[in-house]
C-alpha cells in the first residue's frame, strides 16, 4: 500500500477560494445516472453550478425518469426500453460530457464500464466498485480511454475537514499517535433496501467506514496491518465492524461503523502536544475542537455551500476543464488501495459480493 500521508486541499476547500457554485471554465453538459435520495441532495447542488448544464437523467422506469427531469429542469429523460437500459441509452447521448452515477454499489461497475466505454466522464459514489478487481479495471478503462473518473468520496473535498488536515499536519498536535472514528445508526432492517441487499453491496463496511477511515488514512497513511471483527445478519450482511488499524510508527486508528447502533459519530485524532475532535457528523463537521497539550482550547466553525456537494462537484469541472483525467485530492491509486484494504477486511469478516465471482 501506498503511505502517502497528506490529502492535497482542492482549491475549492482554501480558505480565500470563491463560491463552489462560481464557474471555473467552459460549461459542462451533466447526466445523473438513478434517480434516489443521495441523486436528489447532488442535483440540488449541480443545478447551483455556473458552469453546470443539467442535460440528462436515467433510471430503470419511465416515469422516475421525467418525473426527475422535470422536477430539476433535465432536457432529457432515458429509462429502459426495447431492450436498452436507461443509463446505456444516457452513454450514447451525445449531447452529455460527464456523468454522475448514484446506483447502489453491486451496480456501480456495470454502469461505469459502459459509460466510460462511451467516452464519457464520470464522477461515481463511494465505493466506486466493490471488489478491488473492478477497481482496476474501471481505473484501466479510464486511463485507455483518456477520460476523468472520480470517486466521490464528498467529505475529501469539505472546507472543514482540509482544515482539520492542515492543523494535522503542520504539527501543532506533534507526532500523531492514535486515532478514533466512529459511524453509526440504526438502520431499520429491510432486505430490498440499499443498505441491506447483498446483491447492492449492502452492509456497514461499503456504506460507512469510507468515512471513519478517511480520518485514519488522511492522519497516518495507509497501515502495515488491520485487523477486523463484526458482526453479520443471515443475510451475510455485515451490520457492524470495528477495525484496528497498526502502522510501522506503532501509532494506531481504531475504528468502527454499525447499521444497528447510534454512536457520537466523531472523529479525535491524538499526537504528542494535543488532539483534534470534530464535531458530528464526522463526515461533514461543522466544528473542530483543537486542545494543546496544556494550552488553551479552541473552536473552529465552518459554513457550507449548499448540501455540501458543491465541493467535489467543483473539483470534477475544474479537472475535466483543465484536461486533468483524475483528482490530485482524491487520486485513483488511492481508490485502489482503499479497496485492497476493504477486500482484506472483508475476508476477515467472512462477508462476501456477488460480484466477487464476475
Amino acid at each position: 500500500m501506498t503511505t502517502n500521508l497528506r490529502f492535497p486541499v482542492p482549491p475549492c476547500a482554501a480558505p480565500d477560494a470563491p463560491s463552489p457554485f462560481t464557474a471555473t471554465g467552459e460549461p459542462l453538459r451533466w447526466g445523473v445516472v438513478a434517480t434516489g435520495s443521495i441523486a436528489r441532495k447532488v442535483t440540488e447542488d449541480l443545478a447551483q453550478l455556473e458552469d453546470a448544464v443539467l442535460q440528462a437523467v436515467s433510471s430503470r422506469i419511465e416515469e422516475r425518469a421525467r418525473a426527475f427531469a422535470d422536477t430539476y429542469g433535465f432536457v432529457t429523460a432515458h429509462y429502459d426500453d426495447d431492450g436498452a437500459r436507461g443509463f446505456e441509452r444516457l452513454a450514447q447521448d451525445p449531447d452529455v460530457d460527464v456523468v454522475y452515477v448514484a446506483t447502489p454499489h453491486g451496480q456501480h461497475y456495470e454502469v461505469c464500464k459502459a459509460l466510460l466505454s462511451a467516452g464519457k466522464h464520470v464522477l461515481c459514489e463511494k465505493a466506486l466498485t466493490v471488489n478491488a478487481h473492478e477497481a482496476e479495471e474501471l481505473i484501466a478503462l479510464a486511463q485507455a480511454k483518456g477520460v476523468f473518473l472520480m470517486e466521490a468520496v464528498w467529505t475529501r473535498f469539505l472546507p472543514s475537514v482540509n482544515r482539520a488536515f492542515d492543523i494535522i499536519h503542520s504539527g501543532e498536535l506533534g507526532d500523531i499517535r492514535w486515532v478514533q472514528a466512529d459511524l453509526g445508526f440504526p438502520a431499520v432492517y429491510d432486505p430490498e433496501a440499499r443498505l441491506w441487499d447483498p446483491l447492492a453491496g449492502g452492509g456497514a463496511l461499503l456504506d460507512l467506514t469510507v468515512y471513519p477511515s478517511t480520518w485514519a488514512l488522511g492522519s497516518l497513511g495507509f497501515p502495515t496491518s488491520v485487523s477486523a471483527e463484526g458482526t453479520l445478519n443471515n443475510d451475510g450482511v455485515d451490520t457492524q465492524n470495528a477495525l484496528t488499524l497498526t502502522y510501522a510508527s506503532g501509532a494506531q486508528a481504531q475504528l468502527s461503523s454499525s447499521l444497528i447502533a447510534s454512536g457520537p459519530c466523531q472523529a479525535t485524532v491524538a499526537g504528542t502536544l494535543g488532539w483534534l475532535r470534530t464535531s458530528a457528523p464526522l463526515h461533514n463537521p461543522r466544528e473542530l475542537y483543537v486542545q494543546p497539550h496544556g494550552g488553551e482550547a479552541r473552536v473552529e466553525k465552518f459554513e457550507q455551500a449548499g448540501n455540501g456537494y458543491s465541493y467535489e462537484l467543483r473539483e470534477t469541472t475544474r479537472c475535466i476543464q483543465e484536461g486533468l483525467l483524475e483528482s490530485p485530492t482524491m487520486p485513483l491509486q488511492h481508490t485502489l488501495d482503499t479497496m485492497r484494504m476493504l477486500d482484506g477486511v472483508r475476508a476477515q469478516l467472512g462477508v462476501r459480493y456477488a460480484n466477487d465471482d464476475r
